[in-house]
């Protein structure tokens, strides 16, 4: 991955955070890599990040999906981010305070007006699938 890339990608991610919209929550992903039409991002759970039973809240989880997949879908040829139309997150393994959780985005296909992604949140130690994701995007005409 080129230096401009990943600057680039990195500034971009910053940026949906540093307003005081609900993208805040994800001040603590970093950008791992990238390359077009794919991305690997990591968390690291903390408190903030769990629901009451001290595991990575599903809401954030379902955020990580939609967020991750788009920016790889803006890391193609076409560049553009798109509007959700579907988004489905199959949760099989809870991921707890202190663990590192890798997010790698993949655009399957870009057509003329959808694309469409997969997401796989996994542990960084283990490799222990997390949750899967799929995500549908309009992109215009």
């Amino acid at each position: 991955m080129s230096s401009l890339c990943t600057n680039s990608l990195r500034t971009l991610m910053k940026t949906m955070c540093a307003f005081p919209g609900f993208d805040r929550v994800l001040q603590k992903v970093d950008l791992v890599s990238a390359s077009p039409g794919r991305v690997v991002c990591e968390l690291k759970v903390e408190e903030e990040h769990t629901n009451r039973g001290g595991t990575l809240h599903g809401g954030l989880t379902a955020t990580l999906v939609d967020v991750v997949s788009t920016v790889a879908l803006i890391h193609t040829v076409r560049g553009a981010p798109g509007v959700s139309v579907d988004m489905n997150i199959t949760y099989m393994n809870a991921a707890k305070i202190g663990d590192s959780v890798l997010i790698t985005a993949q655009v399957l296909k870009e057509g003329r007006s959808l694309a469409f992604a997969t997401v796989d949140l996994t542990e960084k130690a283990t490799g222990k699938i997390i949750a899967q994701g799929r995500h549908t995007k309009h992109l215009g005409n």
